[in-house]
C-alpha cells in the first residue's frame, strides 16, 4: 500500500484527494494546506491526518508519494516549494501542471529530482485516454508511415485575466503535451496572438511549430470561447494516413490512404472515459502503477521532464511574439536532465 499526502486541497486538490482514497494501491494519509481550516475540513472528508506545515508533515508521516496541488500565480507559481521540499526528502512526486510558471524553477525541479532519483510526474492527463493510446499505437505500428502534420486546437472560456501570459502558462501545457505525445520533442515556434475586447492576457494564440523529426504542427489556442461546444481537436498526419481525436476523448477517426474503410472508435458510457474528471483516474492509475512496479525514474510517463519541455515551448512561443513572430529555437530537454 503506498501512502500519499496531497498537498493544497482547494478545487483540484480535492479531486486529487477522491482519486487516492478510491485507489485500492494507495491510502490517503494526510493532507496538508497553508489554510487551516481548508486542511482540517478536507482532512475530516477523507479520513485523514491534517497538516499546515509539509516540513512537518513529513518528518511525521510515513509517505510514499506526495501530490502537489497547489496554484498561485498563472496557476504554478505555488507549486517550486512543496516540490522541492518532498523531492529532498526523496519521496515522488506527482505535480499540477503547469509545472511552474518560471522555467527556471520548472529546470531545478527537474535536475532536482535528477540528482535525488526519485519518481517525478506531472498531472498531464489529456493524454491518458483512450482515443490517445490507439493513435499511438497506430503511429508505432507504422498505420500514419512518416508523420507529416499534427495540428491541435484547445479553446475554453476563462474570464480570469490576471497576468499576460496567465492563457499561455495555465491551459497550453496540455495541448502542448498532446502534441508531443505524438509528434516528439518541437524544435522551433513562431508565435501570434490577441487579446478579445477589455482583455489583459494574451487570449488567443496561433503557434506554428517544427518538431525536431521535420514534422510541422499549429496550436490554435484560446480562452474566449464557449464552454458549452468541444474543447479540444487533435489531427495527426503521415504519408499512409491520419486520425482525429474530438474533444479529449469523444470520438477517434483513422483514415487509411487507399481506402474507403475507416476505424471510428466512440467513447462509450459503459467502457470509456464517463466525464472529464475521470481522466484524473487513469492519470493517477498509471502513475500508481510505475511506482508499484519500481519503474525508473527516467522512464516515467508524462514526467517531470516531458512538463519542463512542454514549458520550453511556452515560454519559447512567448519569446516569439515578444520579437514580432520572429521563429525561436527550443531548449531541448533530456528525460532526466536539462541540456
Amino acid at each position: 500500500m503506498l501512502r500519499v499526502a496531497v498537498v493544497g486541497v482547494n478545487n483540484i486538490g480535492k479531486i486529487h484527494c477522491q482519486y487516492y482514497r478510491k485507489n485500492p494501491d494507495t491510502q490517503l494519509t494526510a493532507v496538508c494546506d497553508l489554510v487551516e481550516e481548508r486542511a482540517r475540513v478536507a482532512a475530516d472528508q477523507f479520513g485523514s491526518n491534517a497538516y499546515t506545515d509539509l516540513e512537518v508533515l513529513l518528518d511525521k508521516e510515513e509517505i510514499d508519494i506526495v501530490s502537489v496541488a497547489t496554484a498561485g500565480k498563472e496557476n504554478g507559481s505555488h507549486h517550486y516549494l512543496p516540490v522541492k521540499l518532498a523531492i529532498e526528502a526523496g519521496k515522488d512526486v506527482l505535480v499540477e501542471k503547469p509545472i511552474s510558471n518560471t522555467i527556471k524553477e520548472a529546470r531545478d525541479m527537474v535536475r532536482l529530482a535528477a540528482e535525488k532519483k526519485v519518481r517525478f510526474a506531472c498531472n498531464l492527463n489529456h493524454s491518458f485516454v483512450p482515443a490517445a493510446l490507439k493513435g499511438k499505437k497506430l503511429i508505432a505500428e507504422g498505420k500514419l508511415g512518416t508523420l507529416l502534420f499534427i495540428n491541435m486546437k484547445l479553446t475554453i472560456q476563462n474570464s480570469k485575466d490576471w497576468t499576460p501570459w496567465f492563457h499561455m502558462r495555465a491551459l497550453h501545457p496540455h495541448s502542448i503535451d498532446v502534441m508531443r505525445y505524438f509528434g516528439g520533442d518541437i524544435k522551433r515556434v513562431q508565435a501570434f496572438m490577441t487579446k478579445a475586447p477589455g482583455r489583459n492576457t494574451w487570449s488567443t494564440v496561433s503557434i506554428n511549430m517544427e518538431f525536431s523529426s521535420g514534422t510541422v504542427g499549429h496550436l490554435t489556442g484560446s480562452y474566449d470561447m464557449s464552454r458549452r461546444h468541444p474543447i479540444e481537436f487533435c489531427e495527426v498526419g503521415g504519408d499512409k494516413g491520419r486520425f482525429t481525436i474530438d474533444n479529449v476523448y469523444e470520438n477517434f477517426t483513422f483514415y487509411p490512404h487507399g481506402s474507403d474503410e475507416l476505424t471510428v472508435l466512440r467513447n462509450s458510457i459503459m467502457t470509456g472515459v464517463g466525464t472529464f474528471n475521470e481522466t484524473f483516474t487513469n492519470r493517477f492509475d498509471h502513475f500508481i502503477r510505475q511506482v508499484k512496479a519500481g519503474v525508473a525514474p527516467d522512464n516515467i510517463d508524462a514526467s517531470g521532464a516531458d512538463a519542463l519541455a512542454g514549458q520550453e515551448v511556452i515560454e519559447a512561443a512567448i519569446r516569439s511574439w515578444e520579437q514580432n513572430g520572429k521563429v525561436v529555437e527550443v531548449p531541448q530537454v533530456k528525460k532526466a536532465f536539462v541540456i
